[in-house]
């Protein structure tokens, strides 16, 4: 699209930048306005921040997702590792960035027991909810995101996958190391962490499926085990990948779905007010903290061909980066976008992307956050931030969560 856009590289975008960090939208709210469809020549990448043009895109099923298409240079090639281009997709990726037809053979089977274990263990999380509220009840303060909110997802996913309870210490240290592989400024320290914790993380999951091989139990792990015992074509390596691909898509957007949702409601008392008076709307409210303030900025794909998309050519293997929070406030779509308003109806947020790569974690992330905002600002009807100052945002390129939140009774 013609004319000069108001930034001048994606990461302009990102938590690198500080005005962006702050508020995504002092710079996402120009180049909507702008110039919704532009290019980026520094990284070769296509940025698209209306609504219907990300909403088209995530949901064409013939686009493409691995970098493995993109072209040299791209912001979807930089992200590739390309040492490991020889080895089979679904050795070296997980579900998050593979084509069919891999994508579709390890998604459907892993989506049709991860979905059958979400839809019965709303008892048990209510349940982890309840304890890890119970271990704050007393407190003057609090830090809501190191003492709720990292661990209810985690402790969710343990109890889901099989975690041994005397190991959740562990499980607990292996998931914060592992998802420091997002972070890409990284001191040594953390990336040390991060290794030991992959390797931890590998060697737990292989000993896991093993014992599953020998006993069955109530569990994830089980399941994936017995599939593949009946002819599902996944081999182990794949079965790991992808469920550390859960664990960690899942724990770091369920922390601050967690977190961000609570600052919004002490931020917006009269929607507090609505919540607590009426729990029926608990589904609207987690549906708008995911439109309002979503975890994830951005998704992306890679074009399949020469095609125009809003009304710009592009060229086979361009890399195309789809503004999710862009999207999410585009004023053509939703009215007051820039309201929380809990009692919003109509037309559906982009927070989980759509298509064949909408997010498998999406139906677990709702029915913990439910289960959390049903009864939290029950617990704690006087809660207010403690602090004075800016909101301490995550360094996190793309991401959007409090690094801490105290919190006082």
């Amino acid at each position: 699209m013609s004319g000069e856009a108001p930034v001048k590289s994606i990461l302009e975008l990102s938590a690198f930048d500080p005005i962006a960090k702050a508020d995504p939208h002092a710079r996402l709210k120009p180049l909507r306005e702008q110039c919704p469809v532009w290019r980026d020549e520094s990284s070769k990448t296509w940025v698209l921040s209306r609504y219907a043009d990300v909403r088209g895109v995530v949901n064409d099923r013939t686009m493409l997702r691995s970098g493995e298409h993109a072209e040299v240079g791209s912001f979807s090639r930089f992200l590739l590792d390309e040492s490991r281009l020889h080895e089979p997709p679904g050795e070296r990726q997980s579900i998050l960035t593979m084509d069919d037809p891999d994508h579709a053979r390890i998604r459907t089977p892993l989506a049709k027991a991860f979905y059958a274990r979400v839809a019965k263990s709303r008892a048990k999380i209510d349940k982890i909810v309840s304890d890890v509220l119970d271990s704050v009840a007393d407190k003057a303060e609090f830090d809501l995101i190191g003492e709720v909110a990292i661990p209810i997802p985690i402790i969710t996913i343990a109890r889901i996958l099989g975690v041994d309870d005397q190991r959740l210490g562990e499980f607990r240290d292996w998931s914060e190391g592992v998802i420091l592989g997002l972070n890409p400024v990284r001191t040594p320290d953390e990336t040390a962490h991060m290794e030991r914790s992959q390797v931890a993380m590998t060697d737990y999951f292989t000993e896991l499926m093993a014992a599953r091989r020998v006993r069955g139990e109530d569990d994830l792990v089980s399941d994936m085990v017995q599939l593949q015992a009946e002819g599902a074509p996944l081999n182990d390596i794949e079965v790991r990948t992808n469920l550390l691909a859960l664990l960690v898509g899942g724990n770091l957007t369920t922390t601050d779905l967690i977190g961000n949702g609570v600052r919004l409601f002490l931020l917006n008392p009269d929607q507090k007010a609505k919540l607590v008076a009426d729990p029926s709307l608990v589904p609207q409210a987690v549906e708008e903290i995911l439109r309002y303030e979503g975890p994830v900025d951005i998704t992306g794909r890679v074009m399949p061909e020469d095609r125009a998309i809003g009304g710009c050519p592009m060229k086979q293997s361009h890399s195309v980066m789809l503004s999710l929070r862009g999207g999410n406030r585009d004023p053509a779509v939703f009215e007051r976008p820039d309201e929380f308003d809990i009692t919003r109806k109509g037309t559906p947020h982009l927070s989980f992307g759509g298509g064949a790569h909408i997010c498998i974690g999406a139906p677990l992330a709702r029915m913990e956050a439910a289960s959390f905002f049903s009864t939290f600002f029950q617990r704690f009807p006087t809660l207010r931030i403690a602090e004075t100052g800016e909101p301490q945002w995550r360094a996190l390129p793309f991401f959007r969560g409090l690094e801490r939140f105290i919190v006082a009774v």
